[in-house]
């Protein structure tokens, strides 16, 4: 089902996730001035602002992945005439057209979001673990958007 695109709503889409890269990289920047360990999880309970900078994290990562691939690459396939369809089949055409590295690590991404939400610290280890390759896949998410906004730029005005 192809969409009706819409230049207004690609420009809004685009600055969103502009935004909310920069946010999900200062947030990023902020957790990762000390390792990320099972200790560091384990005082989280502890130290309520580094708590906070935790939740921020998984807030933004999950909301950049949610406008990604929920919304901005519905719509700009829509623009580039594509069908669009279920989420994973946007992500693997999206794949195919080179405006996604990886549909792979983006299903994992997801898989981690949703273990950081809802396996929240149980095993301070694991979560750890879950915690240092979410941000090792952040650079996916923002490279990810940068191809999106370059493919872009022939339907808006930038």
């Amino acid at each position: 089902m192809a969409l009706n695109p819409d230049k207004d709503r690609l420009q809004f889409l685009l600055e969103t996730t502009r935004k909310e890269a920069r946010h999900l990289r200062q947030t990023v920047d902020r957790l990762t001035e000390e390792p990320i360990t099972a200790q560091w999880v384990s005082q989280l309970e502890h130290e309520p602002e580094l708590s906070e900078r935790l939740d921020a994290f998984v807030a933004r990562f999950g909301r950049l992945q949610d406008t990604l691939g929920d919304k901005l690459i519905p719509e700009l396939l829509g623009h580039l005439l594509e069908d669009v369809g279920a989420t994973l089949d946007n992500l693997a055409r999206m794949e195919r057209l080179g405006y996604l590295p990886s549909v792979a690590d983006w299903v994992e991404a997801r898989n981690l979001r949703n273990r950081l939400i809802h396996e929240y610290m149980r095993d301070p280890e694991e979560f750890a673990q879950a915690l240092r390759r979410a941000m090792d896949l952040t650079p996916l998410l923002e490279q990810t958007r940068e191809k999106l906004a370059e493919a872009a730029k022939r339907f808006t005005n930038g």
